[in-house]
């Protein structure tokens, strides 16, 4: 009398197949890069959650790069090539002036950010 084989061990074949791929894609090299982390902020000094970043080379203004919405702790990371560039990150929420901020990469490294937004309601003097 012969076993049938159990549904678990004819899936298992497949599902190491598909592990030895991804383990083998894994080993390319990867790209250097750099970070630009930061934190919104609100009036008075509060953390923000909820406002659109956006990420731009400053040489392409009107090609969004990336973009985030910023988390519970107001907080936003973007993963850049790691080659000399500059870029503008802008910050936006409903009632609240614009936020920008002129970032430079050199090189691999993390640059850190902070976009205070400010309610429309207050005019600049």
């Amino acid at each position: 009398m012969r076993r049938k084989p159990k549904p678990s061990s004819v899936l298992l074949l497949p599902a190491l197949f598909l592990a030895q791929v991804l383990f083998a894609q894994g080993k390319r090299k990867a790209e250097p890069y750099a970070v630009i982390a930061g934190t919104v902020f609100r009036d008075p000094g509060f953390a923000q959650p909820g406002a659109s970043v956006v990420l731009v080379l400053k040489s392409a203004p009107t090609k969004k790069l990336q973009r985030q919405i910023s988390s519970p702790r107001g907080e936003f990371t973007f993963r850049v090539p790691a080659s000399p560039n500059r870029y503008v990150i802008t910050a936006t929420l409903k009632g609240f002036q614009t936020a920008r901020e002129e970032i430079e990469i050199q090189d691999q490294e993390q640059i850190n950010a902070t976009l205070l937004l400010v309610p429309e309601s207050k005019k600049e003097r």
